[in-house]
This record gives structure tokens, sequence and C-alpha cells, in this order.
């Protein structure tokens, strides 16, 4: 009889136990709404599998040469057998503009962890219809200075009297122009976060008044 008795009681206790844990869970169920908000990347830190990842800036500045050389290789060579001088190089310009305003800007876009964490590596960081004029017009600014360093480095190479010009001249070609494009890039981009971070800093010690 004790013994029956003892194992009712086991019993009972055991499915208030489980009544007890089926409680909690459906209360942290309900109150789950007033839990913390996680990150993107913080989800995404425990998420990823194997332990080979790619660092953020070096997919970044990828991204820009792969798309430089790719503008190169279809505008420039592609181009380059009806239109010269000049109105080829606005041609090349305006396609890089394009192809920076929508491609690498979304293609950046869809990899930052959170919204506007990539701004800094951006020069134009708006999407409107506007901003395609502005990313034309910086295209030009970068395009400019990728081709006076290749006028620099031919005019260099070419002090050689003993060479000919044919194995001086330093030819343009999708990969060197992605990376000179890149580089110019980046660089102006550093430029503008600089100038940025001087007026921010300046700001906040004239409103602290240090």
């Amino acid at each position: 009889m004790a013994k029956n008795k003892k194992k009712q009681q086991d019993e009972e206790k055991t499915a208030a136990s489980y009544y007890q844990l089926k409680t909690d869970a459906v209360d942290r169920l309900v109150n789950a709404k007033d839990a913390p908000a996680v990150s993107e990347a913080e989800i995404r830190k425990y998420t990823s599998k194997g332990k080979f990842h790619i660092p953020a800036w070096l997919k970044i500045v990828f991204i820009k040469f792969w798309f430089a050389g790719a503008a190169c290789y279809f505008f420039l060579w592609g181009l380059g057998i009806y239109i010269q001088g000049l109105d080829l190089m606005f041609a090349l310009a305006v396609g890089l503009g394009i192809v920076n305003d929508l491609m690498v800007t979304k293609a950046l876009r869809s990899l930052e962890p959170e919204p506007g964490e990539y701004d800094k590596w951006m020069m134009v960081t708006v999407r409107e219809f506007w901003s395609i004029f502005i990313n034309v017009i910086y295209a030009g600014v970068v395009l400019y200075c990728v081709f006076q360093t290749y006028y620099v480095i031919n005019v260099l190479f070419g002090v050689d009297a003993n060479v000919t010009e044919a194995e001086t001249m330093l030819g343009v070609e999708p990969i060197m122009f992605g990376l000179f494009y890149m580089g110019f890039d980046m660089l102006l981009i550093t430029v503008k976060n600089t100038f940025i971070k001087i007026f921010r800093d300046a700001g906040v010690k004239f409103k602290t008044g240090k």
C-alpha cells in the first residue's frame, strides 16, 4: 500500500514538473516581444558555418576592382573600335558612373550587416534618381586620375632611349585599370571620410565649448 502511495506521489511530482516546464516555455514565448533586439551581425556570427571568413574590406575592394575592370572591358575595349579620344573617355565615364550607381552600390548594400554600415566605403551614399549623375561626374574625376597615372608611368618608362616605344608603353587593360580605378576611388573616399570626421569633431567642440 505504501509503495502504491509513493508511486502515485512520484507520478504526481513528475506531472507537476512537466506542467511547470510547459508553462515556463509558454511564458517565454509570450514575453519574447519584450526581449532585446539582436543585430544581424550578431546573428551571422553564430549562424555562419566553417572557420574560413573573408574580411569585409576584401569583399568590398574586390567588388570595386571587378566592376571597374568589367566596365573597361565592355566600354573601353568594346567601343574603342567605333569612337576615339575624348568621346571614348566620356562614354567610359558614363559607363563607370552607371555601373557604380546601379551595381556596385547595390552589391555593397546587400552585404552590409546593418543599414548604412558601408557608407564609409562609398563616395555617393544616397540612392535617388539624381545620384546617377553624381556618380558619372565622380567617375570622370577618378578616370582622369587613372589615365594621368598611365601617362606618368609611360613617360617614366620612356626615359630610356635604348628601349622602343612599343616596349615602354603600358597599355590599358581590364586588370590593371581595375586596380588603378579601385585605388583612386578608395583614396578619394578616404579623403572624404577624413574631412567629414574633421568637421564632425569641430562641430562637437563648438557645441560643448571645449
